[in-house]
């Protein structure tokens, strides 16, 4: 138990052998339940956790999918197995070590505390990032993460590949856990899906670890197209839910405007450039025209972005001022439910 909330933390695994003993090893003691999904490793990561699940017990639940599913699938089935062994909170850790387990209980106070429904852990926080992550690694999580600002709507969210992250039962019990995206883009799709629900998030500074013998199969340059082109879909998904279905905002006409404008805008202007380069005669009406668009077109769409950011400036968890942590309950928290995630009553 951690201030009265029981703890569950899933740990993705694929083909861990050397890291996921020393993952286990080094859990706190006040973690409740661990579940390890092995995501159908080829080596050695079976037999290990056979001999953790007899020296650890109950303490650890032990998933094995039969075909590889990826890293969001292993996530979800853990979020499955936490939930029903009744968990109040439930924490994911790699299984290769990249996260500090002294740093978890940091992760956990915004959602244990009841400040937020999701908490999600920062390397980008301090200049450490950029001399311990491996460069190209380090350019490409930016780029992501701030694509994923706008098709989420949490500006305050810098580090969206980070898998270092607490949510609260109540947030879980919201999703659609099997309809999350099953690979690399999971932290992405996990945002844009929360802010549709509302839920709070708090974005918590976490220590980059790297270089301590962890082998990933992640090729930046390799998930960066899908990624976008997922939080593309996830942006436009959000607007129509939030915007039109669930609510009404007229920033839906801004982005809309923007968008026709700026490509309209952007399109004349390459055919006026083809046309100079290959007759050498253009319109000066046309190249205004053109330029009027695209200005046009941006400012529309700057506006839309500013008004985004301040609907969703309430789903920004910050450090409790004046009125203590419990007396401020998260959004997804049922009425009947105490403040602190871990006082609900239990049979």
């Amino acid at each position: 138990m951690y201030k009265g909330a029981r703890v569950a933390v899933v740990v993705p695994a694929y083909n861990e052998e050397a890291r996921i003993g020393d993952v286990l090893d080094t859990m706190p003691l006040f973690v409740d339940l661990v579940v390890v999904v092995d995501d159908s490793s080829d080596d050695s990561t079976a037999p290990v956790l056979a001999v953790y699940a007899e020296r650890l017990g109950t303490r650890l639940a032990v998933r094995r999918h039969a075909r590889r599913a990826g890293v969001g699938r292993a996530i979800a089935t853990g979020y499955q197995v936490a939930l029903q062994h009744d968990a109040d909170v439930v924490a994911v850790m790699a299984g290769d070590g990249q996260m500090a387990p002294t740093e978890l209980a940091t992760v956990l106070d915004p959602v244990v505390e009841g400040r937020a429904d999701y908490a999600k852990g920062n390397r980008l926080f301090t200049g450490e990032a950029w001399r311990r992550t491996p460069k190209v690694r380090y350019l490409g999580n930016a780029f992501l993460s701030l694509c994923t600002k706008i098709a989420s709507g949490y500006w305050h969210v810098a580090d969206s590949q980070s898998g270092f992250t607490a949510i609260s039962r109540a947030a879980l019990e919201a999703l659609d856990l099997d309809g999350l995206y099953p690979r690399y883009g999971y932290p992405n799709d996990m945002l844009v899906r929360l802010n549709v629900l509302g839920a709070r998030v708090a974005d918590v500074p976490v220590t980059p670890l790297y270089g301590i013998g962890e082998r990933s199969s992640m090729r930046i340059w390799r998930v960066i197209p899908p990624i976008t082109w997922l939080l593309l879909r996830g942006f436009l998904w959000r607007l129509g839910q939030r915007y039109v279905i669930r609510d009404f905002h007229p920033l839906v006409f801004f982005y809309l405007w923007g968008a026709l404008l700026f490509v309209a805008g952007f399109g004349l202007g390459a055919f006026e450039t083809y046309l100079k380069l290959t007759t050498g005669a253009i319109a000066v009406a046309t190249v205004v025209l053109a330029a009027l668009l695209v200005t046009s077109g941006l400012h529309l769409l700057l506006f839309a972005t500013w008004f985004d950011m301040e609907y969703n400036r309430s789903l920004r968890v910050g450090e409790p001022t004046g009125l203590t942590a419990r007396a401020r309950p998260a959004v997804l928290r049922p009425p009947d439910v105490p403040a602190a995630t871990g006082e609900r009553a239990r049979e």
